[in-house]
């Protein structure tokens, strides 16, 4: 019986490790994390004239967990957020690298932080564990909104520590469903209400029946204000 490649490769050995190439140049412990993030919940953000948001599907369906404690998106400064897809727990330990990195800014040169200095800082730790033995690669992705001076900026780093500049981008579950949406109607010139209000149409589509807007909270921060939050009806209140 004629073995798939990558059975062969975990028969060999390949994917015992982070740091092992298998024949074809791959990193299979890698790859393996690529997938782990693609079951994590989603989130969708934009850059828009006037701003830069996040809006994420927290995905708790457990009516004993008390909501606030299950927040999707992340503080990191007061003109910074953050998302993740993947293992929430291991995006937690970036995400309080990058606090810090935040706040140690602060206090060193009494200004804030450029959002793309601490998505490169985040982005070195993931790729030192896909390089180094003994540890496993982060399984997570995180999607970084910020506003640099009277600029919005988005970015999103991988598993493998590589991270790009983004107009609009979508992480986890149907990420690619999503982006393939947000190239067909993305505009570049679109206002905050604009741009949140086709972020819900994306996943209202996408999901049919199933959305439900209780289970998504949204963080937008103007430019030249600090974040705002909200969750649920508020999020369609304010699209309105």
């Amino acid at each position: 019986m004629d073995m798939s490649v990558d059975v062969q490769h975990q028969a060999m050995g390949y994917d015992r490790t982070a740091t092992m190439f298998s024949p074809e140049g791959h990193l299979l412990q890698v790859e393996y994390a690529e997938k782990t993030v693609r079951l994590g919940s989603s989130s969708i953000g934009m850059v828009c004239a006037d701003g830069v948001f996040i809006l994420a599907d927290k995905r708790v369906n457990d009516k004993l967990i008390v909501q606030k404690t299950a927040s999707k998106i992340y503080e990191i400064d007061s003109h910074i957020i953050a998302s993740v897809a993947g293992i929430v727990s291991d995006a937690r330990v970036l995400i309080e690298r990058a606090q810090l990195l935040s706040q140690q800014h602060r206090v060193t040169y009494d200004s804030q932080i450029e959002p793309e200095l601490v998505v490169k800082e985040v982005s070195n730790i993931k790729q030192q564990f896909t390089q180094y033995g003994g540890a496993r690669p982060f399984g997570s992705s995180i999607m970084m909104a910020g506003v640099n001076g009277k600029r919005p900026e988005l970015f999103t780093s991988d598993v493998t520590g590589n991270y790009f500049s983004y107009h609009a981008n979508a992480i986890g579950e149907e990420d690619e469903k999503m982006r393939e949406k947000l190239r067909e109607k993305y505009r570049q010139n679109q206002m905050l209400k604009q741009g949140i209000k086709l972020a819900l149409d994306i996943y209202q589509e996408i999901r049919g029946k199933k959305f439900e807007i209780d289970k998504f909270e949204l963080g937008y921060i103007k430019i030249g204000e600090k974040l705002q939050r909200l969750e649920g009806e508020e999020i369609k209140n304010f699209v309105k």
